[in-house]
């Protein structure tokens, strides 16, 4: 079955006390239930949520030139990745439309993943 990665862009709680440590739990506890309902469905193949804060280098161009922290608005840093089983695109994005991200007016990216022969 086809392969689709969900690459997740924002959805965090980017100004400390914006949000309670209930609503985060809250929050936190429909990832689970989602996240369990993909694995259930047998629709889950990989998951990896990122550090918040967010952290890390980025090297760019022919110099490999090194820079450190975020490397764009909170709305567009990735936060996680997921890859999905799921029979097309438009049913890869199906699955994704009851992701909790949304809660927090982040994004979902969704790519195919490219099946190297012999793999």
């Amino acid at each position: 079955m086809p392969k689709f990665m969900y690459i997740f862009r924002g959805g965090g709680y980017a100004t400390p006390g914006q949000v309670s440590p209930t609503e985060i739990q809250a929050h936190l506890a429909k990832w689970n239930a989602w996240t369990n309902g993909l694995l259930a469905a047998g629709k889950l193949a990989a998951a990896q949520p990122l550090e918040h804060p967010p952290s890390g280098k980025t090297l760019r161009g022919r110099d490999r030139v090194v820079t450190d922290g975020p490397y764009a608005e909170s709305k567009d840093l990735v936060s996680g990745t997921l890859v999905v089983e799921a029979a097309s695109l438009d049913d890869a994005a199906a699955l994704a439309r009851d992701c909790p991200i949304f809660e927090f007016d982040g994004s979902v990216e969704i790519r195919p993943v490219l099946l190297l022969p012999g793999k």
